[in-house]
């Protein structure tokens, strides 16, 4: 799998469901997804190798014993849902998870790497806006990082 980049627009349908940009879907091995709930009230899109990954560890970091464990399980791994991308392209996204990440009609989706985030339009921008000089502080820690 090719690395998951760009921003798009794109809009959710009245039956809970969205296209995902023909780019990305080129990138993607094959047509299943699990779909969960992220950090900052957007959706977490990941191919399954990606999501086998991540899940083991979590599972591997976190105990059923540990309050902040259970919310970590609870919130990430508990709400995953397989989806598939149909013929058209589009994914169809339950009902709870369009509720979490206050998906109405425009939505922004991302891709990360190795991942994908789909949020809604104006929490994403809220979202930037917000953290811009949080931004600018995490770009000066980055001294690793060369040209």
């Amino acid at each position: 799998m090719n690395l998951l980049t760009g921003e798009f627009k794109n809009t959710l349908d009245e039956k809970g469901r969205i296209s995902l940009p023909a780019r990305m879907r080129s990138e993607l091995p094959g047509t299943t997804l699990i779909l969960t709930q992220g950090i900052d009230d957007c959706l977490w899109l990941f191919p399954p190798l990606q999501w086998e990954e991540l899940s083991g560890k979590l599972m591997e970091h976190t105990s059923p014993f540990q309050a902040r464990s259970r919310l970590i399980q609870r919130r990430i791994l508990a709400p995953a849902q397989e989806v598939e991308i149909d013929r058209l392209g589009r994914i169809s996204i339950p009902q709870s998870l369009r509720e979490f990440a206050h998906l109405s009609r425009e939505c922004v989706i991302l891709g990360i790497s190795k991942y994908i985030e789909i949020w809604n339009a104006d929490d994403y921008r809220a979202y930037l806006d917000a953290n811009k000089e949080e931004f600018a502080k995490a770009a000066e820690e980055l001294q690793g990082v060369h040209l």
